[in-house]
């Protein structure tokens, strides 16, 4: 029986409640920060198999730096999340934006073999042509 990929699917994880990202005051201007999370885990919405990988985020601060430890929840709550790997990368991208509103930010995410492919998916704020 052949299982087709649906509207559904392709949501799913998108609207799903997650912990809140913090942040507190920057004092200095003009440096990067980057986060490297390799724990990442997710469910396939359509398998449901666990996937594995590693986020990194590489933002420059403005006004407000991420705070870690509220950061570290947030990517837990993917945890059990059914959500495709393009979308995960860029539901953390929309999230990490509106709750620090860094100058700019990458979020890239490196996804374990799966079907003897890897895949290395990337998002950009601000989007550029």
């Amino acid at each position: 029986m052949k299982k087709e990929y649906t509207d559904k699917h392709a949501q799913m994880g998108l609207k799903e409640k997650l912990p809140k990202i913090e942040c507190f005051p920057n004092q200095f201007k003009g440096y990067e920060i980057t986060i490297e999370i390799p724990e990442y885990t997710s469910v396939c919405p359509r398998t449901g198999l666990p996937d594995f990988g590693k986020i990194t985020i590489h933002y420059m601060p403005d006004k407000l730096c991420v705070e870690l430890k509220s950061l570290k929840y947030y990517i837990l709550g993917y945890r059990n999340l059914g959500i495709f790997y393009e979308n995960a990368v860029n539901r953390i991208l929309k999230d990490f934006v509106k709750a620090c509103k860094p100058k700019w930010c990458r979020v890239i995410g490196e996804f374990n073999i799966r079907g003897g492919m890897r895949s290395i998916v990337e998002a950009r704020y601000p989007f550029k042509k």
